[in-house]
């Protein structure tokens, strides 16, 4: 049996299912959802505060134009500490650590941010591609040679 080094990385199925969806998505299971209860229980509570602590303290240094970042970037990293804590699981592999998911989460965020920052301030993303105190004749042709 030949085996590759990167065997190791591949997603191990069960009953055709692979297990990483099912490591993706059990945690998700396991958190409280709230119910038609005038009052929510213990978990519940303690799961929106620290929601809302979290939020805030990521927002705190930001402008107001920095806030409509604050859902995806707070469910994002929400996501991302439910998924390593999959890793305190004894003999568990947790998903963060494929490159795949990594760079699916990180390309397409790095690429609207650049994209924003062309269509709203084109000059300011252009001049980082400029050394400081470049002289002014010189500005461009070196966007066009950078």
């Amino acid at each position: 049996m030949m085996v590759s080094f990167f065997d190791q990385f591949a997603s191990p199925l069960y009953l055709g299912i692979p297990l990483i969806a099912i490591a993706i998505t059990l945690p998700w299971v396991l958190y409280p959802t709230p119910s038609s209860r005038w009052i929510n229980n213990r978990l519940i509570t303690v799961q929106g505060w620290l929601i809302n602590r979290f939020t805030n303290q990521l927002m705190l240094p930001l402008n107001m134009g920095g806030h409509k970042w604050a859902l995806l970037l707070v469910s994002l990293m929400i996501f991302l500490i439910t998924i390593n804590m999959l890793g305190l699981l004894p003999y568990t592999f947790t998903p963060t650590t494929q490159l795949s998911l990594n760079m699916g989460f990180a390309v397409p965020l790095w690429l609207a941010t650049v994209i924003i920052g062309m269509r709203n301030q084109p000059t300011v993303a252009l001049g980082h591609l400029l050394p400081e105190g470049t002289p002014i004749p010189l500005i461009p042709v070196l966007i066009i040679i950078e």
